[in-house]
């Protein structure tokens, strides 16, 4: 009896608002036999009949790419669901690191990242254009890198005045490396440049703050948070409500 065709898409759910996932992730969820993912991941996704949902615990990325990898060789037709997008800080780099360590009929299968909003993008367009010129992305968590590199690269970030995007930036576990980060900038910088704090962006408990960089505080932030840390250059525009903040498309 042959194997029907399987197939493995790693799928980007978006910042949070259903409205923000793409038709392509919807259609592929649609078809699905199985949905794989961190257990809050997974709750976003509606049951159906004829769908399993595989819920998993934050840190088995490689054992979830590896049962993803497994169904899909069985002919299950499988997603493998992250928030935000999936090439970025999340799954899509799992299952390919999965996939080079492992079986090698893996090389084999049908395999596609369908790309999702991240919650940068969307924090970012929520109060204007502040990664309107180069930036940088960098994940704040030491789970799976030294927090000397970590604090490396912010350092070498801000000399090169890019606007940055922290990611993970605050937890329980990790109470003080946000602290950390904040004194290289101030030491780096030396400016009152804008710094937003996105918690929670396109959901109910959306809230946006915008200080400058001597008045943020590492309790302003939590792993629900983005905080854009501005370059030189951005600019704030006050209004009533929240201010719009960009940066200029030019520089000198």
């Amino acid at each position: 009896m042959t194997t029907p065709a399987g197939w493995l898409a790693i799928a980007g759910l978006g910042p949070g608002d259903a409205a923000l996932v793409t038709p392509e992730v919807t259609q592929a969820l649609a078809e699905a036999t199985d949905v794989i993912g961190y257990i809050p991941y997974v709750a976003r996704v509606v049951p159906r009949p004829g769908l399993t949902l595989h819920a998993s615990d934050n840190r088995v990325e490689l054992d979830r790419a590896a049962h993803a990898l497994s169904l899909a060789t069985a002919g299950h037709r499988v997603v493998v669901v992250s928030s935000g997008d999936p090439g970025v800080f999340a799954m899509a780099a799992a299952v390919f690191e999965a996939v080079e360590n492992g079986p090698t009929d893996w090389r084999a299968l049908d395999i596609r990242v369908l790309p999702g909003i991240t919650a940068m993008l969307a924090a970012s367009a929520r109060v204007g254009a502040p990664l309107g010129h180069d930036f940088c992305a960098i994940n704040l968590s030491d789970n799976l890198k030294p927090q000397a590199l970590i604090e490396r690269r912010i350092r070498l970030a801000a000399e090169a005045d890019f606007a940055i995007a922290f990611y993970n930036p605050r937890s329980k576990a990790r109470p003080d490396g946000f602290g950390t980060a904040l004194a290289i900038l101030r030491e780096t910088c030396a400016d009152a440049r804008p710094v937003l704090f996105a918690r929670a962006v396109s959901t109910p408990d959306e809230d946006l703050r915008i200080v400058a960089l001597p008045d943020a505080r590492p309790e302003m932030a939590d792993m629900r948070t983005v905080v854009i840390i501005g370059s030189s250059t951005t600019r704030m525009i006050a209004r009533a409500g929240t201010p719009f903040l960009y940066t200029p498309r030019s520089a000198s």
